[in-house]
């Protein structure tokens, strides 16, 4: 069994280990990191090896396309012809090696999230039959017993919402630190005369973007302070819901009196009113949370494009500079704002990691009190 499951106990073991008290995320990832240290670890390298190259080669390419603007747009304000139809032809180029990347960072993506849903999957319903634990879960007080749910759900997006995350952090990373660069060569100082003085801001557009990146994220957090709340009590209820269905599921076959079939039928009826409760208070949520993205999509190349007319508007700046510095503005701060783009996405995967973690220990407790009893089953 690997590092992070617990094997089954042994007939003679008899003092029980003591239960693992770790928080949902380390305990969720004692366990699912096994996927890279286990037997076919070699292969889940490989995968993760494949996108983090196509991601590094994404971002070369977006580096090389910010300097192919700088080229085409002096070559449109000169009127040459001739370099228009060579940039043209690079573009055709740049573009064809871009998608090509993005194919194969989706696919080294989604095959990575694949493989670690199998794995992880096979591990705790191993770990669920082991020594007849199925019908031995006990969670912690407040939690809905749903072990399935758990496993078909809740792995599902805890195992999909981490790679596509860390994927992106690192080409926000990546991003960041390549454009910025940009930022600080082509934009340079700029000087404001104030009555008989002259006020310079040193690198203004790496400042600006900086500010401009900490208000957005400063606006978010507290636009969506509520949101990972609202997330985990809306899969909470719908685990509850599917859990209530299932149970009436079992019992269907056998003769059920009518005072029971409707505290039943209640019972159900009031876990779908909370589900649908769930859903209006997340719906809320995500509409104010488009509010911020949705218009940071519209106005952060406006602001780019303003930061720069002084300094073209003077003829210290070209055309095609300003383009550059307007693309890599827009790069950056979506890269510094990675966090704004990606708040629901990850109050989503904290939630289900929790509830994995939750079923860890319950596992982890059904093994210790099979271990107290000598292994009985």
């Amino acid at each position: 069994m690997p590092e992070g499951f617990r094997s089954p106990p042994a007939a003679d073991q008899s003092d029980p280990p003591p239960l693992d008290r770790s928080s949902g995320p380390a305990r969720f990832w004692q366990a699912a990191s096994g996927y890279w240290r286990g037997p076919g670890s070699a292969t889940a390298w490989g995968i993760t090896l494949v996108l983090i190259l196509s991601i590094c080669a994404q971002i070369l390419i977006q580096y090389r396309l910010n300097l192919w603007s700088h080229d085409f747009f002096d070559a449109l304000e000169r009127r040459d012809g001739h370099t228009l139809r060579t940039e043209a032809l690079l573009f055709v180029l740049f573009a064809g090696l871009s998608v090509s990347v993005a194919i194969t960072t989706v696919w080294s993506r989604m095959t990575l999230q694949r493989e670690w849903r199998a794995w992880l999957t096979r591990q705790l319903i191993a770990r669920w039959f082991a020594g007849a634990a199925v019908a031995r879960l006990r969670f912690e007080s407040g939690e809905d017993e749903n072990p399935e749910y758990r496993i078909a759900e809740d792995v599902r997006i805890a195992t999909d919402a981490p790679v596509a995350l860390v994927a992106g952090l690192l080409s926000a990373s990546l991003g960041a630190v390549t454009f910025i660069g940009i930022l600080w060569n082509v934009g340079g100082d700029l000087s404001i005369r104030l009555n008989a003085s002259l006020l310079t801001v040193p690198k203004y557009l790496v400042i600006a973007v900086g500010l401009y990146a900490l208000l957005l994220t400063l606006t978010m957090a507290l636009i969506a302070r509520g949101m990972m709340r609202v997330i985990a009590s809306k899969n909470a209820a719908e685990a509850q819901f599917r859990a209530i269905g299932a149970r009436l599921q079992l019992t269907s076959a056998q003769p059920v009196e009518r005072q029971d079939a409707g505290i039943l039928q209640g019972r159900m009826t009031a876990a779908f009113a909370a589900v649908i409760l769930d859903w209006r208070l997340l719906c809320y949520q995500w509409m104010r949370t488009t509010m911020i993205s949705q218009g940071n999509v519209l106005v952060a190349p406006i602001v780019g494009w303003l930061l720069c007319a002084p300094k073209y508007l003077t003829g210290t700046m070209t055309l095609g500079q300003v383009a550059q510095a307007v693309s890599a503005f827009v790069l950056v701060q979506a890269a510094l704002n990675w966090l704004v783009d990606n708040y629901p996405g990850l109050a989503d995967c904290l939630s289900s990691v929790d509830r994995v973690a939750a079923l860890l220990r319950a596992l982890d407790r059904s093994w210790q009190e099979r271990c107290s009893r000598g292994g009985g089953g």
